[in-house]
């Protein structure tokens, strides 16, 4: 698995899918956060704060995921070396969890360098330091969870359909109906007492509760067995391949 791991994650950065990503999401998030004269800017706020990168950080990264994800099954059958792969000495999960650790490694890749901001904002500050560090640990903890989500949903996109584009489409919007969808529905208020758990449903609820910079169990099990669920969704559709 370890092998197929490190192939993917080569082929990342051997390419200028990897880089561009990286490149990406920090270019849209420093000019809105540091650039763009809108709400969104860290120096027009007036607090010490970073807050504003975990509210746009969800959206960049609900289009630049399935964009690293889309090529993961969704390749392998358009090469033709789908057949290839699953005749390996790897079992299918260990090929799932390759991919999906591989699609994992570059997110954690794509935020390392926005603990600049942390330190810039840090040294802003006044005094100096004037910063929740609880609460932006629990937001650098909540985003990285939203992202291994919405990797493990485009991994399952991947293999659903053998056209990357399709994919593509399909993890947006898995990944957008899970992020915002539950909370969308919960505003319409038909579900009475139920609306509450309707809304639970949905990421925005735990990862807004974890960005207060309470690590909650709760909201942590969530976030497992969401990515446990969607990696045995495309275990399922891999097996289905089989028959």
């Amino acid at each position: 698995m370890f092998t197929l791991l490190r192939k993917e994650i080569s082929s990342f950065l051997s390419s200028l899918i990897g880089y561009a990503v990286i490149v990406v999401f920090l270019l849209i998030n420093g000019l809105f956060l540091w650039v763009f004269p809108l709400e969104f800017n860290i120096l027009d706020y007036g607090f010490s704060s970073i807050e504003n990168l975990f509210m746009l950080s969800p959206w960049v990264f609900l289009f630049l995921i399935p964009a690293i994800t889309m090529r993961s099954f969704a390749e392998e059958q358009k090469s033709g070396t789908m057949e290839l792969l699953l005749t390996k000495p790897l079992t299918d999960l260990e090929i799932i969890l390759a991919k999906y650790l591989a699609g994992l490694v570059l997110v954690i890749f794509s935020l390392l360098p926005t603990v600049i901001y942390y330190i810039t904002v840090y040294q802003l500050g006044l005094p100096p330091g004037n910063i929740d560090q609880g609460a932006t640990l629990g937001s650098y903890i909540g985003l990285l969870l939203l992202g291994a989500v919405f990797v493990s949903i485009g991994i399952y996109a991947s293999a659903v359909s053998g056209n990357q584009i399709v994919s593509f489409l399909i993890a947006v919007f898995l990944c957008g109906f899970f992020y915002i969808g539950f909370e969308l529905i919960y505003n319409l208020s038909l579900f009475g007492q139920f609306g509450l758990f309707i809304k639970q449903l949905g990421i925005n609820a735990h990862y807004t509760s974890i960005s207060r910079g309470v690590i909650d169990t709760r909201d942590v099990l969530y976030f497992i067995s969401l990515i446990a669920f969607f990696l045995m969704l495309t275990r399922f559709r891999l097996e289905r391949r089989k028959w």
